[in-house]
């Protein structure tokens, strides 16, 4: 559940302010001046977030600035400010400060406290913000989802919706293949998360 620092001043709070929360492991991030504080991940989100990561970056090969919850001041005087489980860049980091131009892509691990805030609250936020896509996982799901919403004129369509064992294809932010089943379960998961590439199984037969 969201809950509100006991000590926040009257004034809206900036990112300058976040210098001075505890590193509990919990995530700090701002709304209009106001804190929004999220508890630590747990297992299967920690899992989800480092495989996507970690294939992302391997089939992009350097080309692209892949991060694990980078944060985005959303707005010129910094008192909106989110923290994506995960975000891929066309351009260099800044050299300080957090990033301030739209990534291509933001990815959201949906936990137990974060379903509104990440399919409603978010979604708005990074359409008003300019992020081409957007991704959302459903790890907590049976069988493990991943909805991709494209940006068309400022507002966000859904692109594709994949669950499971199903094999999940996209050309932005560049071309990916992705299993979501393969995002949190047990076993050879590197072998298996980006599918048998097309062709593959007619010639394993041949």
């Amino acid at each position: 559940m969201t809950t509100r620092h006991p000590d926040v001043p009257e004034r809206g709070l900036t990112v300058d302010d976040l210098a001075d929360t505890p590193d509990d492991g919990r995530r700090y991030e701002l709304v209009d001046g106001r804190l929004d504080v999220s508890p630590a991940p747990m297992s299967k989100h920690f899992r989800a977030a480092n495989r996507l990561s970690t294939h992302l970056n391997n089939l992009c090969r350097g080309e692209f600035e892949i991060g694990e919850n980078p944060g985005l001041d959303l707005n010129a005087e910094r008192t909106h400010h989110r923290i994506p489980d995960l975000a891929v860049f066309d351009y260099d980091p800044p050299a300080q400060g957090y990033f301030n131009v739209p990534p291509l892509l933001a990815v959201e691990i949906v936990s137990p406290e974060s379903v509104l805030r990440d399919n409603h609250t978010k979604r708005h936020e990074y359409a008003a913000f300019g992020i081409r896509s957007y991704w959302i996982v459903n790890a907590l799901a049976d069988k493990v989802g991943l909805v991709e919403l494209r940006l068309e004129d400022g507002v966000y369509q859904e692109a594709a919706q994949v669950h499971g064992e199903d094999v999940f294809e996209t050309d932005l932010p560049f071309p990916v293949r992705l299993v979501p089943h393969w995002l949190t379960a047990n076993g050879p998961w590197m072998e298996h998360i980006g599918g048998e590439a097309p062709g593959e199984d007619q010639a394993t037969q041949r």
